[in-house]
């Protein structure tokens, strides 16, 4: 009996000690992200990014929205590795072939633009899983929205999963439960992820992704709005699919709270949108944001810096690749 207590006691100890490596390793790696990481071997990195972005935005107001969301459906897979920027290669499947990121995921030839600039002042130094994290930083900026510290010292990974970004990157017809199930597994909570989905507050989606919504006279969507964007969605799949609409119909351009406002009165584009608003556990953080644009615009920089911290590449694991869409 005492052999069996102590073989039991070794057991958790054991469990308890790998568990206590694994939190010291993610401390360490968050650790060596810092805002001054490239301050002697790049110090004008971060301002020669804000230029590419910058003027990106200026040409294509919509750019912002794909920047912040191109940054956040990087961070879900693998982490902030910049593994969403990789095409196909013989020993990759690109995580732009997933139905998340499928012909709406945009802005690779923007953050190709920055990297280009980096390269030319410092070659072979800055990743473009820190580009990435800066362009979503200078894109809320520049649209309104507020701005925060990035941290950086990321490295880009070597591998890409398609598979995985299909299972954890969240559907537009996905359930509140769905939702703070997919932020939770990544250290985020049910607040970071209403704050998040505020970043719906400018951009646009695709015909496809809220035709159901808005011709299956549920009770959770106001009769004029569907009617409104049925005239550029027609209801038969395969016709118009492609066809946009402003994610915020009241100010689609500017980053503010009106997406919140829109989700108090049944006007959510996307079914995971409304889902934030309807009877649940979140009903609450809506109706904050939707009076308090301060705490919205605070909470969301927070998440943001939160998200940029998903197990990062640091130290010597993964590369600094030279093209962000392949590996060197």
């Amino acid at each position: 009996m005492i052999t069996v207590v102590r073989n039991s006691l070794s057991f958790v100890a054991g469990r308890a000690a790998v568990v206590v490596m694994l939190l010291l390793f993610s401390s360490a790696c968050q650790a060596q992200l810092s805002s001054t990481f490239y301050g002697n071997t790049c110090p004008n990195a971060v301002s020669t990014i804000r230029t590419a972005i910058r003027t990106a935005i200026a040409r294509e107001r919509r750019m912002a929205a794909s920047l912040i969301r191109l940054h956040f459906h990087d961070c879900f897979v693998q982490g902030c590795d910049a593994s969403i920027l990789l095409d196909d290669a013989p020993s990759i499947t690109s995580e732009k072939n997933a139905l998340q990121n499928k012909d709406s995921a945009r802005g690779y030839e923007v953050i190709d633009k920055a990297k280009s600039d980096v390269e030319k002042i410092c070659p072979g130094v800055v990743s473009c899983a820190d580009i990435l994290a800066v362009a979503a930083r200078d894109a809320s900026e520049y649209v309104g929205g507020p701005s925060w510290i990035v941290k950086l010292g990321r490295r880009d990974s070597t591998t890409a999963s398609e598979s995985l970004a299909t299972s954890q990157l969240p559907l537009f017809t996905a359930s509140l439960e769905s939702l703070i199930d997919l932020f939770r597994n990544k250290g985020l909570s049910a607040r970071d992820m209403v704050a998040l989905s505020g970043s719906h507050t400018i951009g646009q989606a695709q015909c496809v992704t809220f035709r159901n919504r808005i011709y299956n006279n549920a009770s959770d969507i106001d009769a004029g709005f569907a009617s409104t964007r049925s005239r550029r969605c027609p209801a038969t799949l395969g016709n118009g699919d492609g066809n946009l609409a402003a994610l915020d119909l009241v100010t689609p351009n500017s980053f503010d709270n009106n997406y919140f406002k829109n989700l108090m009165q049944k006007k959510g584009l996307l079914e995971s949108d409304q889902a934030l608003f309807s009877g649940g556990s979140t009903d609450n953080i809506v109706s904050e944001y939707s009076k308090n644009p301060s705490s919205f615009k605070s909470d969301f920089a927070t998440a943001m810096i939160k998200m940029g911290d998903i197990e990062p590449l640091t130290g010597s694991a993964g590369i600094i690749r030279r093209i962000c869409s392949r590996v060197n």
